[in-house]
């Protein structure tokens, strides 16, 4: 599992335009990865929409907001167009990047053990370093804490 202070692993993923965005893309800004485990679910709604709303914030502090999740390209279109989202979603469905940041684990439900993704948000400083992690996010008021350690860590 990567930590505060570890150089964030490079990683290219679709869209939801099937576009190839790449992390290296973004040097020089900040950038706020989160993982989540499923499109159009109420929390990883709740979370995107949250992140949408806020995007001009985000903006004025020269950071950009990317979503990752195991699902297709086809489902973050879906879900960005049912929702009017306004954030950009990268599809992983081999579980590569997931994997490398150390968010596909085995979950528990129900008494249940299978694999999935843990709730998980980043903030990467323009230099590639990780400033900050959350782990098992709880989604209300996680954008708003998100913002504040953004401002401290500017």
């Amino acid at each position: 599992m990567l930590k505060e202070g570890d150089t964030a692993s490079d990683f290219c993923l679709p869209n939801q335009n099937n576009k190839e965005v790449c992390l290296k893309d973004y040097k020089g800004k900040w950038v706020v990865l989160y993982f989540y485990p499923r499109d159009n679910t109420s929390g990883c709604t709740m979370e995107a929409l949250d992140f949408s709303q806020n995007l001009g914030d985000f903006e004025k502090m020269n950071a950009v907001i990317l979503g990752i999740s195991p699902d297709s390209t086809k489902s973050h279109v879906n879900f960005i167009t049912k929702h009017s989202l306004k954030i950009t979603l990268l599809s992983d469905p081999e579980h590569e990047v997931l994997e490398k940041y150390g968010v596909w684990q085995i979950k528990k439900m129900y008494g249940r053990e299978y694999y999935g993704v843990v709730r998980t948000t980043f903030i990467i400083d323009p230099n590639d370093k990780i400033a900050h992690i959350w782990k098992k996010v709880k989604v209300k008021g996680h954008v708003e804490e998100v913002k504040k350690k953004l401002k401290d860590k500017q």
